[in-house]
């Protein structure tokens, strides 16, 4: 299902909408994805959910779904030990926030959370997993 979710939001994230330009809010993007955090750790899929773009939550229908999803395929986001925020960039027009994450086992993994801005402010709207660039291909 995570790889379902990856590849969705892959395409997504080539063709869909560009994200709003002009000063992005580094404190209010990463304030989306930190509050998101803090409903995955609560359980709260329904709050977490909120700060998922319309495209997310028309593909996800529903909260228990998108938390299933979240929990089955993206354990350390789920539960994280400990995020960092790193760069903000534009790539072809997107906007894109990396993150890493330190998981309850204390492995590091990075995430790039692709961010549309809305009229009911700031979304993510894709999250791709990051390979390990020391990983043997």
């Amino acid at each position: 299902m995570r790889d379902l979710f990856i590849a969705t939001i892959l395409s997504l994230g080539l063709v869909g909408p560009a994200a709003a330009q002009g000063d992005a809010p580094d404190g209010a993007i990463q304030s989306v994805i930190d509050n998101q955090f803090q409903a995955f750790s609560a359980d709260d899929f329904d709050r977490a959910f909120t700060f998922a773009s319309p495209t997310i939550r028309s593909i996800f229908g529903t909260s228990e779904t998108f938390g299933a999803m979240v929990r089955n395929g993206y354990p350390m986001v789920h539960r994280p030990a400990g995020v960092q925020f790193l760069d903000l960039r534009e790539v072809d027009g997107a906007l894109w926030q990396r993150v890493q994450i330190r998981d309850a086992q204390g492995a590091f993994h990075l995430l790039d959370y692709q961010m549309i801005e809305t009229e009911n402010g700031w979304k993510i709207n894709a999250v791709n997993y990051v390979p390990d660039p020391g990983a043997a291909v």
